[in-house]
Order: structure tokens, then C-alpha cells, then sequence
């Protein structure tokens, strides 16, 4: 089922005169009523057409997307570049740890990293977005023939090695980085930004409590998020500690779901013998929406990998996001052991 986007939009009202032309007895027209003031005139809100599908913010065209495989230790900290993402996902990897899928599209930033490498589970979350560019670094060489049949545009170190480069003061392997204008110029069919199920607008009237921290951890990872109140946004913490961008300030999203999946291993693994987690985005479950200091509870569904993820309220309504930034936290009540 794909519900259409929700948008609140408010259009003040006009009362529009028009001028009378009618002869009095004595044959002379009598004088038309004066025109509405400038100022009568509304100014139109953005419509569904040009707000972005994957923030809700206003848009004049639609631009390819980019999605990249983001570090997300304390060896590879801080990012960089992650302040643009339109979307965040955090996904479970080896050991328990995390690492980001970053998708870009209405802004790009002018470099981002550390970029690592890919798991199998961003193979089925990128048909989401159709066919994007995909950047990474390196993959098991067993996964490879996965990585050439996915719905994704190949632009890893190893295709377009002109758009990366080492970043001075920090070593290997979290000081690959890449120019994403680049890493887009050598993927000139990637799909465009599109609807992914995601509404944005109004929160429920109801069924939303108030909340100002919530906490969802992994097997080897934990993240918080807090309200702001001054910034109107969720200021994130992982591992207990300030999660800070390379650019300076501390990361932040308008809209947090943490969304509870199914988590397998995969029939891959590290060196370590460490299985890879797969984490099952095709389906439905349960989520917990951050929004506006509020949480609510919600129901997702995604019906094809071609397809896109909606929300709902447990009502059955539109579950609207807040325009900005979102976070998708994919995480599992019964979370895979390494």
C-alpha cells in the first residue's frame, strides 16, 4: 500500500472584486470599487510538487542520488559531510558495531568520509531509491557478484578512484574520503529523487507522548538522542559521547524513527569469523517516531524492495515526519549475536 505524501500547506484567504461596469439612468457608467491592495495578495505556499520527498523542504528540481557507506567508530570520527545527508541510516555490522548509509541528493557536500566498505544489507536498501549512485570501499570478494547485479551505480574507490583521496591527519583505513560532485559525474544515470513513502507535515493529534531523550542500542553500540528545544532538533550522542561533524557543531536530525527490523546473520563474515548481519527493511514492523519532542508510536511497511517504506500511526493515518533532516536507526528488539 503506498500512501501519498501528507502536506500541510495554509493559504490565507482572498476576497477578489471585481470591477462593475453597469450604466446608471443617465447612461454614464458608474465608477468601478477599487482593486485589492498589493498586500491582498497570498503568497503560495510550497505544494506537494516541489517539496523534496526525502525532507519535505522546498525543492525547485529533483537532482540524483548519492549514497555512501560511512565509518562509524571512534577511529573514523569525526565524519564528514553528514550535516548535508537528506537521510541517515545507521545499520548493524560486524561485532555488533555500526556503520552509516548517508543517501544525498538536495544538498552536496563539497567532500565526505571516512568511506568504508559495503554489506549485504545495503544491497537491499538502496532499491529504494531506484537505481543511485553507490560509494564504498572494498567488499568481500564473494559479495562482489551481489554488488554487480543490485539496483545501484558502482562508483567505489575501485571504478572512480579520481574522486577519492587520503585526508591529511588521520590513517588508514578511516582516512579515505571522496568528492561527492564527482563520485555523481561518473554515475550520469543514477535515478533521480522520488517518492519513498515518507509524508512530512502536521504531527497526529494524537498518540504522541512527550520525550526529550530516547536511547536504542546494538549488540556493541548505543545511540541517544535528545530534544532541543532551542535548536528545534535531536541532538545525537553515541557511546556516551557528543557525536561532533568534522565541519564543527554537533549532529542533529528534525525527524528520528527508529525503526525495529528483523536481524539475521548473512552467509557472509569477517577474518574474524564474525558474521555479517543482514538486516530485513522488506516487510512490516513496529517504530518509535521522534518528533517536535515527541515520540510516536508507528507501524512501517514495505511491500517490494523496488518499493518504499511508509509509516503510519496505529490508527492507520499518515505517520508525517518533520521537515528536515531524518535518521532511520535500524535496529532489532532481539538483535543478532557476532
Amino acid at each position: 500500500m503506498r500512501l501519498p505524501r501528507m502536506i500541510t500547506v495554509t493559504m490565507a484567504g482572498l476576497a477578489v472584486l471585481l470591477p462593475v461596469t453597469a450604466c446608471s439612468s443617465g447612461g454614464a457608467p458608474t465608477a468601478p470599487p477599487p482593486q485589492a491592495s498589493e498586500e491582498a495578495v497570498p503568497t503560495e505556499e510550497p505544494t506537494p510538487e516541489n517539496l523534496h520527498p526525502f525532507t519535505g523542504k522546498p525543492a525547485n528540481r529533483l537532482r540524483p542520488v548519492l549514497a555512501v557507506k560511512i565509518e562509524n567508530t571512534a577511529a573514523g570520527k569525526p565524519q564528514m559531510g553528514l550535516k548535508s545527508a537528506d537521510i541517515v541510516y545507521v545499520t548493524q555490522v560486524e561485532a555488533g558495531l555500526t556503520r552509516l548509509i548517508a543517501v544525498f541528493s538536495s544538498k552536496i557536500p563539497p567532500k565526505i568520509g571516512p568511506i568504508r566498505s559495503a554489506r549485504i544489507t545495503d544491497l537491499h536498501v538502496a532499491p529504494m531509491f531506484g537505481k543511485p549512485a553507490f560509494a564504498y570501499s572494498g567488499a568481500q570478494t564473494k559479495m562482489l557478484p551481489f554488488i554487480a547485479e543490485a539496483s545501484l551505480h558502482d562508483v567505489s574507490d575501485s571504478r572512480v578512484p579520481g574522486a577519492y583521496f587520503r585526508e591529511p591527519g588521520r590513517y588508514a583505513p578511516y582516512n579515505l574520503f571522496a568528492t561527492p560532485k564527482k563520485l555523481l559525474a561518473a554515475a550520469p544515470k543514477a535515478s533521480k529523487a522520488k517518492d519513498i513513502g515518507f509524508t512530512f507535515g502536521d504531527p497526529p493529534a494524537e498518540g504522541g507522548v512527550e520525550r526529550k531523550s530516547y536511547t536504542v542500542k546494538w549488540p556493541a553500540a548505543r545511540f541517544t538522542f535528545r530534544w532541543s528545544e532551542d535548536k528545534q532538533r535531536w541532538l545525537i550522542w553515541q557511546d556516551g559521547k557528543k557525536d561532533i561533524a568534522a565541519e564543527g557543531g554537533q549532529l542533529s536530525a528534525s525527524t528520528v524513527v527508529i525503526q525495529y527490523t528483523k536481524t539475521e546473520r548473512s552467509q557472509f563474515h569477517d577474518s574474524n569469523q564474525s558474521y555479517t548481519p543482514l538486516v530485513k527493511t522488506v516487510g512490516k514492523g513496529s517504530a518509535i517516531v521522534l518528533r517536535d519532542g515527541m515520540a510516536y508510536k508507528a507501524r512501517w511497511e514495505r511491500e517490494s524492495e523496488e518499493g518504499g517504506t511508509t509509516f503510519t500511526t496505529q490508527s492507520g493515518e499518515p505517520m508525517n515526519f518533520a521537515p528536515g533532516q531524518v535518521w532511520v536507526a535500524l535496529a532489532s528488539r532481539k538483535p543478532v549475536t557476532p
